[in-house]
Parts: C-alpha cells; sequence; structure tokens
C-alpha cells in the first residue's frame, strides 16, 4: 500500500505539466487548426532559457521562471506572424509542411547552440524531500505542482472571463460568424498561438529543474500532448488538464507495477483503448473551447 501511495503522489506531482502541455495544444489546435508540431520544442525552449538565466546569467530562479514563460509567449507570437498568419486559409498539408519544418529547425537551432549535452539546472529548494506518512516528495516537485495549477487555472479563467477568452470561444465556435460580429480573427490567432507556446514553455522551464535539459526532449513531450488532447477531447481544457492527470497516473503506475521500460508505452496503450470505443476522447465538447 505504501508503495502505491508513493506513485500515486509521484502521478500526481507530474500530471500538473502534463496538463500544461496539452492545454497549450488544445487551444492552438482546436482555435487554429493547426498541427502545431513546434509544441515540443517549446517546451524545451523554456528549459533552456531556464537553463541560460539561471546557469549562465546567475538570475534568481523565481524570476527566471516568470521570463522563460514570457520569452515562450513573444516566441510563440513570433512563429504565428512570420509563418502562419500568411497561411491563413491554406490546406492542412501546407500548414502541416510548414510546422514540421519549424519543428526541424528549431530543434537544429537549439543543438547548435547548447550542443548534443544534457544539462542540469540548479534550484532552491532544499535537498532533503518532504515526508508525509509514509510517503515522500522532492520539494521541488511540490513546487511545480502548485505552479502548474496556478497557471492552469488562470488559463481557465482567461478563457472563460476575459474579452479576449470570450473572442477565443467564439473563434472555435465559427470563426466566419465571429469575423463578422467584429472579432479579429489575426488577433486571436496571435494571441492563441502565444499563450499555447506560453504554456508548453512554462512546462518545460518547471520539469527543465526536476530533470535535465537536452535538444532532443521536446519530441516525447510533444507525443504526450497530443496523446493528452486525443484522450482529453478537441476543444476541452478540463478535458486536457484531466487527460493530463489519466496519462501521468498510466505512465507511474504502469512503471511501477510492470516495468519501467514501457513507462511510456502505457499512456499510448491506454489512448489506443480509449479511442476504439469513444473515438471523439473522454470529454469532447464541440461546442465551445473551455
Amino acid at each position: 500500500m505504501d508503495q502505491f501511495l508513493q506513485h500515486c503522489l509521484n502521478a500526481v506531482m507530474l500530471g500538473g505539466t502534463y496538463a500544461l502541455l496539452g492545454i497549450g495544444l488544445t487551444l492552438i489546435f482546436g482555435i487554429m487548426k493547426v498541427v502545431n508540431f513546434t509544441h515540443g520544442e517549446l517546451y524545451a525552449f523554456g528549459a533552456y532559457m531556464m537553463y541560460m538565466l539561471v546557469m549562465r546569467t546567475g538570475m534568481d530562479f523565481f524570476a527566471a521562471l516568470v521570463l522563460a514563460i514570457v520569452l515562450g509567449v513573444i516566441l510563440g507570437a513570433l512563429l504565428e506572424l512570420v509563418l502562419l498568419r500568411k497561411l491563413r486559409g491554406a490546406d492542412i498539408d501546407t500548414t502541416m509542411l510548414v510546422m514540421i519544418g519549424a519543428w526541424i529547425a528549431l530543434q537544429n537551432t537549439e543543438q547548435l547552440a547548447w550542443t548534443g549535452v544534457a544539462v542540469s539546472i540548479n534550484n532552491p529548494f532544499p535537498a532533503a524531500p518532504l515526508v508525509i506518512g509514509p510517503v515522500s516528495v522532492a520539494w521541488n516537485r511540490v513546487f511545480v505542482f502548485f505552479t502548474a495549477i496556478v497557471l492552469i487555472f488562470a488559463t481557465y479563467a482567461l478563457i472563460n472571463h476575459t474579452k479576449l477568452g470570450r473572442a477565443m470561444r467564439a473563434t472555435f465556435q465559427d470563426s466566419d460568424t465571429a469575423a463578422l460580429m467584429g472579432v479579429r480573427i489575426g488577433n486571436v490567432n496571435t494571441a492563441t498561438f502565444a499563450i499555447g507556446s506560453g504554456l508548453a514553455a512554462a512546462a518545460g522551464a518547471l520539469l527543465g529543474p526536476v530533470f535535465v535539459a537536452y535538444p532532443s526532449m521536446g519530441d516525447l513531450a510533444a507525443e504526450k500532448a497530443f496523446a493528452i488532447v486525443i484522450l482529453g477531447g478537441l476543444g476541452s481544457i478540463p478535458g486536457a488538464t484531466i487527460g493530463g492527470f489519466i496519462l501521468a497516473f498510466v505512465e507511474e503506475l504502469g512503471a511501477g507495477y510492470i516495468s519501467s521500460g514501457y513507462r511510456d508505452a502505457m499512456g499510448f496503450l491506454l489512448i489506443i483503448v480509449i479511442l476504439l470505443f469513444r473515438p471523439t476522447g473522454l470529454f469532447a465538447r464541440k461546442e465551445r473551447i473551455g
């Protein structure tokens, strides 16, 4: 029982960052109808920004975290303005090829800038874990979890209780009608891609100090983000949130009770099983983002 509780706690700690990845992707995919292959590289970008700011410049850890997220938002906005703005209305094949090219370019730029050697990032938290009865958890993971939860609720509030959020929901439901009602679709798309990118960068900035940063770290993160979106249902932020935690639980329990070598495979096996019975995902909501 103690081992089971420990695995559950580990899954909860990881689930928050998985949810951030899924929410960021479901916003972009749901509103813009863009398959964002750069999502994983934005995750890696957040981790490397933490490495640069904390390890290279000596910036305060918490200030570096905020700046890394802001830089992720800026990079996302630039990608949308430079690559996607001119492709609005283009067929999905063209858009996918462009995003695949951007993914490869970003990953190779990271490798050129930081080399292929994995790097670690210091954090200010105590080395001794927090012990709660029979289980324990590292303090940095506690910080990661609560920060992820704050970002999730902030995103949900933005989508459901702001003017920008209303415009995003309207664009998701019917972009042509939204445009006729005065919504500037181009600006909404830029904001959507920037916010989604910022959430991916936030996940990387949070998990970079927990694990290590390396140029191809975004590949698996992107695969998991797509799995979470499929699991939770396209267009549902609560679905992406719950899907992130479900994926974390399946991975953690699979690694603990079957084999750590099959950790990543467990989540994708779950996706296959769910799609056989519910092709639209567990929490699909066609009528709106939120």
